[in-house]
């Protein structure tokens, strides 16, 4: 008889100990299911991060070179209306190769006359629905003086903060050179 009531309570033991890992198991598995969707969203939508690889954006992003690249933090929400001003660093899709994401300076808004770096017209008005985009770094930069105006429709995010290496913590500011304004601009 005690053989039977130490095997009887082993079972029980046995059974609660399923039942707590089938619980546990469950809830992991609820939450996963909620996470993953909630987490998706929030990249697609809201924000996500970024390296910047190659020379196109220099001095402005990777000062370094090839030595460190910069990690950015990108803001879909900020662009969802395609609101964006002259000096923002973007994002974007690039217009020869829809599988790659390009980042770049905008230049000029639609409306805007602008003089360009070796694009094949000397002067370009941006249409309605396009900006014009530049990297910092003229000569090493694929970009609007080489494909033209770009749709707004390829936006992706707007670059707002540089989040790593740590030495470079810093909010990006509009900024657009000097020698870089349009030279007539749409009435705003």
């Amino acid at each position: 008889m005690i053989d039977g009531r130490n095997c009887w309570a082993r079972r029980k033991i046995m059974a609660q100990a399923q039942g707590l890992g089938r619980r546990y198991l469950k809830a992991f598995f609820k939450g996963f299911f909620v996470a993953v969707p909630v987490t998706v969203t929030f990249l697609d939508r809201v924000a996500c991060v970024a390296r910047v690889e190659g020379a196109s954006m220099q001095p402005s992003l990777n000062p370094g070179g090839r030595q460190a690249s910069d990690v950015v933090l990108l803001n879909h929400w900020s662009i969802r209306n395609y609101d964006v001003q002259r000096g923002d660093i973007v994002s974007l899709v690039s217009p020869r190769n829809p599988e790659q994401k390009i980042i770049k300076r905008v230049i000029a808004l639609e409306g805007d006359i602008i003089k360009t770096i070796g694009y094949k017209k000397k002067y370009v008005k941006v249409p309605h629905g396009h900006i014009w985009v530049e990297g910092d770094h003229h000569g090493h930069s694929f970009d609007s003086n080489a494909f033209g105006p770009v749709s707004l429709g390829l936006l992706h995010a707007r670059a707002t903060h540089i989040l790593w290496p740590p030495q470079r913590w810093q909010k990006l500011q509009p900024m657009l050179p000097p020698e870089r304004k349009p030279l007539q601009r749409e009435q705003e």
